[in-house]
């Protein structure tokens, strides 16, 4: 700028009496919408900018003041009885949320290495997960091998336990985990660890929940009848109240649905539904409902879509405290829990690393939805057995976002937001008549059982596949942007059958250790065990524990006369990314075979400017696929391009340019070709309506352009060229 400019501008003063809001007026909201109806050119303004979510709720392009006027919760604050912002009036300032990372290792002494690595580097909770064989009260040795040490860790007594937990100060950190459809056995087996180790019962914090209709949907069977079920999670209760009152014993968990790909409004109302079945269930067995509400561990799947999971959290806290007023619980005695887990249906094994933004978008709109523990999965799970490396990661990620955002300083960091409050009051009044409806049908069991809930998730599915396979729904590196030269991530090998055989040795001999009278001791407590019914089986059930009984022969004696095998259909527990995952495996495979991958060759017609944009869209076409893409510098020549075509020996061929290009160039290019190759599959980049028809029948064989069921063509042209079906 020259120094007269300056002069010049230094000179200009704004008046005194200037007014900003007349000078420039706010447009209204109609004002608005006329101008972008102008600039749309008669194209539909729903159509265009309103859209549609997989939840059925319209997501409008703007949103004002006046769409939260009436909403009953705006003006509440943090620590209000309505709950919507969150327990504690300072949210995260005073106490933050709980880093609550999963340990999926099957010893016992790794898992303990690498919880108190976890415990020393910002993890503030014990978080166990079991093996399957475990929640399901199976010894190592009376279990299938697929059972052992294949989701955590394998624990069978009282010694297991202790070298799971050395070292480790349970009343120092909340402990989280799941027991599956019986928390009771491992209750007490805790309770006989807290003895042995002289450690108080009264300061257990956090969770160990049994949940039944968590357990069927995940297994798709419950191997003892409900009722009895529900008599246990009575006991835990009771138990509890007496003896750890800080500690909750029920859980709802709804990740089963969110991974099997259920929507949001579906995963609430089933909470919802879940959440009543269970407080009916202890009511008719004689619990006070104020104490019942507080004892549940809600836990929820937090998905990609990250301003509807801000606010599935919000509204989920409307919902429970709108179904506990229905109950007569007084709303300021309730303090909600939920714990949030990042879903994996939205994790690639393909370029896995693009799964460290998925799950940190995940954790983020956890966080600012107001939730009390957050688990983060690791980047590599869908691929192999998380190592200390990756475990550190998803830990650092809620770190980071904690010291470095500082997350936890901001109160409610969503209030106020025209978009997300309306969503929130869309979210829960739309899963409250999803909840309604199942209630009318009997409740969440009675759905379960006739498959309603199944197939209501299973057409959500088919929306989310048909835009993932027309790649409306973006999977970066997957269905786009796909690199098909990435190096994969190598597989930690896990000899499941080489460990289940190592514990079962040791628990023949633990079995086998002690003296007689210590033998007699056991089944005579296990004996009186079969017959209680109170929660002093609690205390026999310690005893057992301490004298050396396994937590199989404490499960078999409690259970033994409730056998009942309830069988559901499965949730079909899946990745939105599988279908095209199978389609790069094919070109996998192909290579093996061919000792090369399948090509395609682009026949880039005319000047760079005529033909790159279809020629860049044809190459992220198919490398999702796994094709290697030939990328000739382009032709002035029908018959140059042919012969590059046919000497690149490539079983398809792209033709790419503009419109106005192919109507001299297409008829002649198919004619030539296919004379000199029959089998050759021509493919046209673009989607010229009014010559298609025309293109076919000079030999076009498909057509690629934004919108086309990439799924469908590419997996047919796999087919065609001697790929796998």
């Amino acid at each position: 700028m020259s120094e007269e400019t300056s002069n010049k501008i230094s000179d200009i003063k704004l008046s005194e009496n200037v007014n900003i809001k007349e000078s420039f007026p706010v447009p209204s909201f109609e004002e608005w919408k006329a101008q972008v109806e102008k600039d749309l050119k008669g194209a539909s303004f729903e159509k265009k900018l309103i859209t549609k979510t997989y939840e059925g709720i319209d997501l409008n392009p703007i949103y004002t003041k006046k769409d939260i006027e009436n909403l009953e919760f705006i003006n509440s604050l943090p620590g209000d009885k309505n709950n919507v912002r969150g327990n504690c009036s300072s949210g995260y300032h005073k106490k933050t949320w709980n880093v609550n990372q999963e340990i999926n290792v099957a010893d016992v002494d790794e898992f303990n290495r690498s919880l108190t690595e976890a415990l020393n580097n910002g993890q503030n909770s014990i978080n166990v997960s079991l093996d399957t064989a475990t929640k399901l009260g199976l010894d190592a040795d009376y279990a299938s091998t697929d059972q052992v040490g294949d989701c955590g860790v394998s624990i069978s007594g009282i010694k297991s336990l202790g070298r799971a937990l050395k070292k480790v100060d349970i009343n120092s950190f909340p402990i989280y985990l799941d027991a599956g459809f019986n928390s009771i056995p491992f209750l007490a087996l805790l309770n006989s660890h807290l003895t042995e180790n002289k450690l108080d019962s009264s300061n257990l914090k956090g969770a160990i929940t049994s949940d039944p209709i968590h357990h069927l949907c995940e297994h798709g069977e419950l191997p003892i009848n409900m009722s009895f079920s529900f008599d246990m999670m009575k006991l835990a209760v009771d138990w509890s109240k007496e003896n750890a009152p800080n500690l909750k014993v029920i859980g709802i968990n709804t990740l089963s649905y969110t991974n099997s790909g259920a929507n949001s409004v579906q995963e609430l109302a089933f909470a919802m539904s879940t959440l009543v079945y269970y407080l009916n269930e202890m009511i008719e067995r004689k619990i006070d409902v104020n104490q019942i509400i507080n004892k549940i561990q809600f836990t929820f799947g937090t998905s990609t879509n990250y301003f509807m999971e801000i606010a599935k959290y919000r509204a989920a806290r409307i919902l429970i405290t709108s179904v506990a007023k229905e109950y007569g619980i007084d709303s300021e005695n309730i303090e909600i829990n939920i714990a949030a887990e990042t879903s994996t249906f939205y994790h690639t094994k393909n370029d896995p690393y693009v799964n460290l933004l998925r799950s940190t978008t995940q954790t983020f709109s956890a966080i600012l939805g107001g939730v009390n523990n957050i688990t983060t999965s690791t980047f590599d799970e869908e691929i192999r057995i998380p190592d200390n490396f990756s475990r550190r990661i998803a830990r650092n990620t809620q770190t980071i976002l904690r010291e470095e955002s500082h997350l936890d300083q901001v109160i409610d960091a969503a209030g106020g937001s025209y978009y997300i409050e309306t969503l929130t009051d869309q979210l829960a009044k739309e899963a409250w008549q999803n909840f309604k409806k199942i209630e009318n049908n009997g409740g969440i069991f009675e759905e379960l059982k006739t498959g309603t809930i199944q197939n209501s998730i299973s057409e959500v599915v088919q929306q989310r596949e048909k835009d993932i396979n027309k790649r409306k729904s973006v999977i970066v590196g997957t269905n786009m942007f796909a690199d098909i030269n990435e190096t994969k991530l190598q597989d930690r090998k896990f000899n499941q059958k080489a460990f289940q055989e190592k514990r079962a040795e040791y628990l023949k001999k633990y079995r086998l250790n002690g003296s007689e009278e210590t033998h007699n001791n056991i089944m005579s407590r296990l004996n009186s065990i079969h017959s209680n019914n109170s929660i002093d089986i609690i205390d026999q059930m310690t005893e057992a524990y301490s004298d050396g009984a396994t937590l199989g022969e404490i499960t078999s004696a409690l259970t033994s006369s409730h056998k009942k095998n309830i069988v559901i259909d499965k949730l079909s527990t899946r990745r939105s990314s599988e279908n095209f995952e199978e389609l790069r495996e094919k070109a996998i495979q192909y290579n093996l075979k061919n000792d090369s991958l399948p090509t395609v060759f682009l026949a880039n017609m005319g000047t760079v400017k005529e033909f790159k944009a279809r020629a860049e869209f044809a190459k992220g076409f198919f490398e999702v696929g796994g094709f290697e893409i030939i990328y000739p510098n382009g032709f002035t020549s029908t018959d140059d391009a042919v012969n590059s075509a046919i000497d690149s020996k490539s079983s398809i061929v792209v033709i790419c340019s503009t419109d106005d290009k192919y109507e001299e160039t297409v008829p002649e290019f198919c004619k030539v070709i296919k004379s000199k190759n029959q089998d050759i599959q021509i493919i046209l980049a673009g989607y010229p309506k009014d010559k298609i028809e025309e293109y076919k029948k000079v030999g076009v064989d498909d057509f690629i352009f934004m919108g086309a069921d990439a799924m469908k063509i590419l997996n047919s042209l796999h087919v065609k060229i001697g790929g796998i079906k």
